[in-house]
């Protein structure tokens, strides 16, 4: 079956502290979104569309230098994860097969987790699979609420869920791997009433999951998860990784 990759690399990142987009900050002397890239490829995908926004040339110029065959396509506007993959909708509509949607900035996400992902939504011959993590500290992750078999039913972002939700610690990683109609035929449906007035991707799970449809579910390490939003963060992990010989 086929397999389409969308990576999220649009915003600018203000926690950086930086213009720069956030993607192209260096970890061991390569950009974040090559690391997510070089992942992503480990699955053999037939497209992988990258959504350019602030600095969407720069990104470009970037991915080019090391990657071939990737499409991209510019979120001219921030209004969330849900608008930024409804920008690709152009490029896939007719893509038949999954699509897996992850961010640019997560560099320790292995392409073996991805492919378990694309492989359990395939063998559940669900809607959708996602990746979880449990956290000591959820913060301001989305929790992820599941029924008692372990199918994922809704994920509540942080600024809307109640007291009750917010003491969940399963979280959403970030990355989701959809049946391509599934996506696009719900995704149309997402709207923006909520306390960001932004698009959210992760509605799309719960209207799934209304319909009748099948969401599974992989838990991952915090670790592996943890996206990259801070200078400080960057230099932490830079540092770990060079004293376990991941990068010299």
């Amino acid at each position: 079956m086929n397999l389409a990759i969308v990576v999220l690399a649009a915003g600018k990142g203000t926690r950086m502290q930086s213009d720069k987009a956030k993607v192209l900050h260096e970890l061991c002397n390569k950009p974040l979104i090559a690391w997510v890239l070089e992942a992503a490829q480990q699955s053999s995908p037939q497209r992988i569309v990258v959504i350019v926004g602030h600095q969407a040339e720069e990104v470009k110029a970037a991915v080019g230098e090391r990657f071939r065959n990737v499409e991209f396509v510019l979120q001219s506007e921030m209004l969330g994860t849900g608008h930024a993959v409804q920008q690709a909708e152009s490029l896939l509509a007719d893509f038949d097969g999954d699509i897996l949607v992850t961010c640019g900035d997560v560099p320790l996400l292995a392409g073996e987790t991805m492919q378990k992902l694309v492989e359990q939504r395939r063998r559940e011959n669900a809607a959708a699979s996602m990746l979880i993590g449990v956290v000591d500290e959820p913060g301001s992750y989305g929790r992820v609420l599941c029924d008692d078999d372990g199918t994922v039913q809704q994920i509540i972002e942080a600024k809307e869920a109640s007291p009750e939700v917010l003491a969940v610690n399963r979280v959403n990683a970030g990355t989701y791997c959809f049946r391509s109609d599934a996506l696009w035929s719900q995704l149309s449906r997402v709207d923006s009433n909520n306390a960001s007035g932004e698009f959210y991707l992760t509605d799309v799970v719960g209207l799934l999951a209304q319909n009748g449809e099948r969401v599974g579910g992989i838990f991952i390490s915090e670790r592996e998860m943890t996206g990259v939003n801070t200078r400080a963060q960057l230099e932490q992990l830079e540092a770990e990784l060079r004293s376990d010989g991941t990068c010299s």
